[in-house]
């Protein structure tokens, strides 16, 4: 149950990376987002993996469990995304600031 109970934390807080990619795609500028609060989220999820892959008990139930873990890496690839769209997008701002 503790496992259904953390992929609906994990889902509810990735709901919206999608949408937030998408917008920051069409966006093209970095107005508005947070290089730390990303970086720090990014993080966050770099740790929730870790702690999958320490925690004794949770391996060795691995093979019943992979799906918890498909989540946050589900999670940890929108948020990269959006890291590497924050980069596109500075790089665009520092261009648009060369041309005005």
């Amino acid at each position: 149950m503790s496992e259904i109970l953390e992929i609906v934390m994990i889902v509810s807080f990735g709901a919206s990376w999608p949408l937030n990619v998408l917008k920051s795609y069409r966006a093209r500028t970095t107005k508005g987002k947070s290089l730390p609060f990303l970086v720090l989220i990014f993080f966050g999820y770099v740790a929730g993996i870790a702690s999958k892959f320490l925690n004794e008990t949770y391996m060795a139930q691995f093979s019943s469990k992979w799906y918890v873990l498909v989540f946050y890496f589900l999670n940890l690839t929108m948020v990269g995304i959006d890291l590497a769209l924050y980069c596109r997008n500075y790089r665009l701002d520092k261009m648009a600031e060369k041309a005005a």
